[in-house]
């Protein structure tokens, strides 16, 4: 199984706003859905966002509802999540995720977001 390659975590003070970017690898083709989720200490791994990349449909859960955003380049064959309004309550890692049209999952490694004054 091939990784993806997500970039954009730190340290943030709440209020603010992060940009996460995820690679997929030219090797995973026919991919259906592109999104992140993540895990905050203590606590079990959560979907945030995510792309249905046939008609653009996306999906948030209800606690980042109106603060994040997902998106996709398709281009560079990316997908992107743009969080404002960051709280403390967002410090988790977070997982990049992509699913291809023969349910396969491929995931990154995670990069950690720390909201924190």
């Amino acid at each position: 199984q091939v990784q993806l390659v997500e970039s954009g975590g730190g340290l943030v003070q709440p209020g603010g706003s992060l940009r996460l970017s995820c690679a997929a690898p030219g090797s995973i083709f026919s991919i259906n859905t592109m999104g992140w989720f993540r895990q905050a200490p203590g606590k079990g791994r959560e979907l945030v966002a995510r792309i249905i990349i046939s008609g653009g449909i996306t999906i948030y859960a209800d606690s980042v509802k109106g603060r994040f955003t997902v998106s996709r380049d398709n281009a560079k064959n990316t997908v992107n999540l743009q969080m404002n309004s960051l709280k403390p309550e967002d410090t988790a890692v977070y997982y990049c995720n992509v699913i291809d049209f023969r349910k396969m999952n491929y995931w990154g490694k995670g990069t950690l977001v720390t909201v924190s004054s």
